[in-house]
């Protein structure tokens, strides 16, 4: 299993990475959404915040518990 990690994102290149990192993992992540869009919208939140996307289409989640943790308003899991 692989397990994504992008750190050090305090430059303008580093934020541009940081988009592609999590544009790139995202998409992997969110193939075999039903709602792909709003797959990758949370995701890309997600990753930002967290610099983390779990491996894999679903599940693994524990590779990342800042993903893993984020909740929505109603306390239901955020990130996809």
């Amino acid at each position: 299993m692989n397990i994504y990690h992008l750190t050090d994102c305090k430059s303008t290149v580093g934020i541009l990475q940081l988009a592609s990192f999590c544009d790139s993992k995202c998409s992997v992540r969110c193939s075999r959404a039903g709602m792909k869009d709003r797959c990758l919208k949370y995701c890309g939140i997600c990753c930002e915040k967290c610099d983390c996307v779990p491996s894999g289409t679903y599940g693994n989640k524990n590779e990342c518990p800042c993903y893993r943790d984020m909740k929505n308003s109603k306390g239901k899991p955020k990130c996809p």
